[in-house]
Parts: C-alpha cells; structure tokens; sequence
C-alpha cells in the first residue's frame, strides 16, 4: 500500500484511489502514566537512537490504526449490507462504535469501496 490511507489501483486504464474517511470528531488522549514503561523508551539516552526508535514506533502504531480503521470499515459495510436480514442502519452502527451517523454513513461507503477493490497477487 503507498501513502498511508491511499490505496492506488489500476481499473480500465485509469488510476482509482480509495480514501480513508477523516474522522469527524475527536477526543484528547488520556495522559500517560509516570510509572509506566513505554517500550523502554524512557530508558534511551541518546537522543538519535531515541529518534529513531520512537520514529518506528509512530509509524508502526500508524500502520496498525490504518489496517484497524479498514477492517472496521468492512465490518461496517457487511453489517449494512441490504441484503442481510439482520442489516445495520448507519445510526445503529454509530451507536455501537460511539461514531456519528454521518461518519458510519462513510465508513460503509469506505468498506463497500474496500469489498469492490481487486484483489492484489
């Protein structure tokens, strides 16, 4: 996958680019705790090994919130389906997941997108 959130795919001649949804409302992170390790971070002196170690991290921890975020999308969009008995309306989705309706709306778009996309070799 290139760019985090972008995922290019050749259709018919053409480049098409699934996006990710922005998030539509946010919540600030809870404060870490003192007494906590964190990866043993805290434990690095240098400040270049300390740079490169965390840089990893960041872009570890991104790469795992992007898969998550896909895989909630295609939930989202499975359990939306209309040819489920059981299906989900956006409303409800949001009140399982704590999302707006608006953004499970596009959630469900994003994973239907996902579903739709080839399967890469």
């Amino acid at each position: 996958m290139s760019e985090a959130g972008h995922d290019p795919t050749t259709t018919g001649g053409s480049t098409r680019r699934f996006h990710r949804p922005a998030a539509l409302f946010t919540e600030p992170a809870a404060p870490p705790r003192e007494d906590e390790p964190f990866f043993s971070l805290e434990t690095v002196t240098d400040p270049a090994e300390l740079l490169g170690r965390a840089t990893e991290l960041a872009e570890a921890f991104r790469g795992a919130a992007d898969r998550a975020t896909e895989f909630q999308a295609l939930a989202a969009a499975q359990l939306a389906d209309p040819r489920r008995f059981d299906r989900l309306s956006a409303a409800d989705i949001a009140g399982r997941t704590g999302w707006t309706e608006e953004y499970a709306e596009r959630m469900v778009q994003f994973g239907r997108e996902l579903e739709n996309r080839p399967v890469e070799e």
